[in-house]
């Protein structure tokens, strides 16, 4: 047989051929949803910087498709999850998601927790009509992206409010300094919105940057000790976290730090140690302070992981897969806008991390709380309503 070249040949025979595969490629995708699974598609941060993010994250999910599929699945089908690492890297998210949709035809997409990786696959989701939902990515660009796009957790001008609040009102200070990751736009994002409702009553004594990744942060904060806060905000991740207390405390700035849910990773007191001791951040589950339904879900994930305590990410994982199988039993169907469609009406869902509803925005309407970092743990100090 001789190659066909593209370019020399142009007949009917090319063009029907192509008409068939096309129709053969559509039946395949049909078909990978038609057996005995529905595939749902997960990218995560399994490994790299915000690994703890990802690991927690996937367990949670894992779980709960685990759960899901003893229980007799959905819609008289088993769920079969596919799982993709971006390596906390930029660009491998939207490499990931096309690939879930391409190739393993998923009929919808859980993940991610960092912002940035989500407004990488957002986009990928919205054109192919493929639901997405995000456990924990709390800026608001995230759901802007389209109607296909959701969450289940709180977004940030929600959690802005609620740590100026709790400076002012619970830390009882009023000047405060703010170290914002330039390359986050969870961290652009939540520093904004804090710094929009703190300024309504307190002063920023400075407003300086760092690139998460970097090692030295002193020059940066000799300025903000400088500037004399009486706190300072940090709206990154743990890892970041943990390096920029550790070089605060040996340069004798000792105020409270406080931040937002980036903070809640193992490695914060594994790095930070006791530079970290006594601050403050913000989150979306305390397991200390769970309903009968959370404490349920402590109790099997420690069963699940070999006596591990999930964390915030880790129920959030879990309760994003449970609201994203509810939907789809309460659509009938696997098809995209119908599972869509299905998401807009979550109402008061008893969720894991508490009761959510999604709203016209496709964001979740809930509480937060507040942890404090305390002999070496995270421990749950309070809750803050919507």
């Amino acid at each position: 047989m001789f190659p066909f070249r593209a370019n020399r040949f142009h007949s009917p025979y090319l063009l029907l051929l192509g008409s068939v595969l096309a129709v053969f490629s559509g039946l395949t995708a049909c078909n990978k949803n038609s057996g005995n699974t529905i595939v749902v598609g997960e990218f995560a941060s399994l490994t790299g910087k915000e690994a703890s993010f990802g690991i927690s994250s996937h367990e949670g999910t894992l779980m709960a498709i685990e759960e899901i599929n003893a229980a007799g699945g959905v819609l008289g089908k088993q769920l079969e999850l596919k799982t993709e690492d971006n390596l906390s890297k930029p660009g491998e998210s939207a490499n990931i998601v096309n690939k879930l949709i391409a190739r393993d035809k998923v009929v919808a997409i859980l993940g991610e927790v960092a912002s940035s990786r989500s407004l990488e696959a957002a986009p990928i989701c919205q054109q192919s009509g493929i639901p997405m939902i995000s456990p924990a990515s709390t800026n608001p660009k995230v759901t802007e992206t389209g109607d296909y796009i959701f969450r289940v957790c709180f977004i940030d001008p929600f959690q802005g409010t609620v740590m100026a609040n709790f400076a002012e009102k619970t830390l009882k200070v009023s000047k405060v300094a703010i170290f914002t990751d330039v390359k986050s736009d969870y961290s652009k994002g939540l520093a904004k919105f804090f710094k929009e409702s703190f300024s309504k009553n307190g002063q920023l004594t400075s407003e300086l940057d760092y690139s998460g990744g970097d090692k030295d942060f002193k020059a940066q904060l000799t300025t903000i000790k400088n500037g004399n806060p009486e706190a300072v905000f940090v709206p990154g991740y743990y890892t970041d976290v943990a390096l920029i207390r550790i070089q605060a405390r040996q340069l004798g700035l000792d105020v409270p730090f406080f931040g937002g849910d980036g903070w809640e990773g193992a490695d914060l007191l594994s790095i930070g140690k006791e530079a970290v001791e006594g601050d403050y951040f913000s989150t979306h589950y305390s397991p200390e302070a769970g309903s009968p339904k959370g404490k349920a879900f402590v109790e099997a994930y420690k069963k699940r992981f070999n006596g591990k305590v999930p964390d915030a990410m880790a129920a959030l994982g879990y309760d994003s897969a449970m609201i994203l199988a509810d939907a789809i039993k309460s659509a009938g169907s696997t098809e995209g806008a119908k599972i869509k469609e299905a998401l807009t009406k979550v109402k008061d869902y008893d969720a894991v991390t508490g009761k959510i509803t999604i709203n016209k925005e496709r964001n979740a309407d809930k509480s937060a709380v507040i942890l404090q970092v305390k002999g070496g743990a995270f421990h749950y100090l309070e809750t803050v309503g919507p």
